[in-house]
């Protein structure tokens, strides 16, 4: 299996709230790309290379960043021998690719034709987080059907689901439907859906469709990866692994809050998400 580390966005909101900040405690993180936040002891993206290769669940890390961070991912990778870097050739915001079409440019750049795990590059998830037993699911559910997909959930509270992609799934726990920020009235789902998802080889062709299908779509129809989970169920089986819960950095009350629980509350250090 491959990992997919997606870091090509451009922390808009993060960056307008440091410049906005007047203490000046977080003057040191202008400029950065989200990813390469200091979350703890260590960059947020380096807690996942050291948590996959310590899991031996994949033999190869993959990141997509943009034009503009390019040069300061490339840096960051050289202490890792199994990370490679590919830039989107983005320099703004307005001007993104867009997440799925990342994927299929690290599928397309790599040449990649094996299972693939895709990843947040601003995720991370709590510490009863298991690679291994994840991986472990994503086998079993394969061994039944080569090319069935795995995806994430953890339960949200009822004014959240306007913030995320909603799973609704059967008693197999196989996904049925995916509502993107839908009302609290529009589904009896509390089950959100983060940034982490194994998809089988099979499924990966599947990527080329989607975005034929969008060329001429805003970018909003296909920039979350979770439009692309959305529009897969109905043509590939996608199940649940339910988790306790994330940390979404998206602004700098959501990195402060992140980074607390790495500096003062992470028990095993060594062993997590592993």
């Amino acid at each position: 299996m491959k990992a997919v580390i997606l870091a090509a966005g451009y922390g808009t909101r993060l960056q307008r709230d440091v410049r906005a900040d007047c203490s000046g405690r977080h003057a040191h993180l202008s400029g950065l790309a989200k990813p390469l936040l200091p979350v703890g002891s260590r960059a947020l993206i380096s807690h996942w290379v050291h948590a996959l290769t310590a899991a031996a669940c994949v033999d190869a890390v993959y990141v997509v960043t943009n034009a503009l961070y390019r040069a300061a991912f490339e840096d960051w990778a050289t202490q890792f021998s199994n990370v490679k870097i590919v830039s989107d050739g983005t320099t703004t915001n307005e001007g993104r690719l867009g997440a799925v079409a990342c994927l299929q440019l690290a599928v397309t750049h790599f040449q990649i034709e094996d299972d693939v795990m895709a990843i947040g590059g601003d995720t991370l998830f709590k510490e009863d987080f298991s690679l291994t037993r994840v991986t472990e699911r994503f086998r079993e559910l394969q061994a039944e059907r080569a090319d069935v997909c795995l995806v994430l959930s953890y339960q949200c509270q009822e004014e959240e689901t306007r913030k995320y992609g909603i799973l609704e799934v059967d008693g197999d726990l196989r996904v049925r439907c995916m509502k993107e920020k839908p009302l609290p009235s529009e589904t009896t789902s509390r089950r959100a859906c983060p940034c982490f998802y194994a998809f089988s080889k099979k499924s990966l062709p599947l990527l080329d469709v989607f975005l034929e299908e969008k060329k001429n779509s805003p970018i909003e129809e296909k920039d979350a990866p979770g439009i692309f989970v959305s529009w897969i169920i109905s043509r590939t089986p996608v199940y649940v692994y339910p988790i306790s819960g994330r940390f979404d950095v998206g602004n700098l009350p959501s990195y402060i809050e992140c980074d607390r629980y790495f500096t003062e509350k992470l028990q095993n250090f060594q062993l997590y998400m592993v």
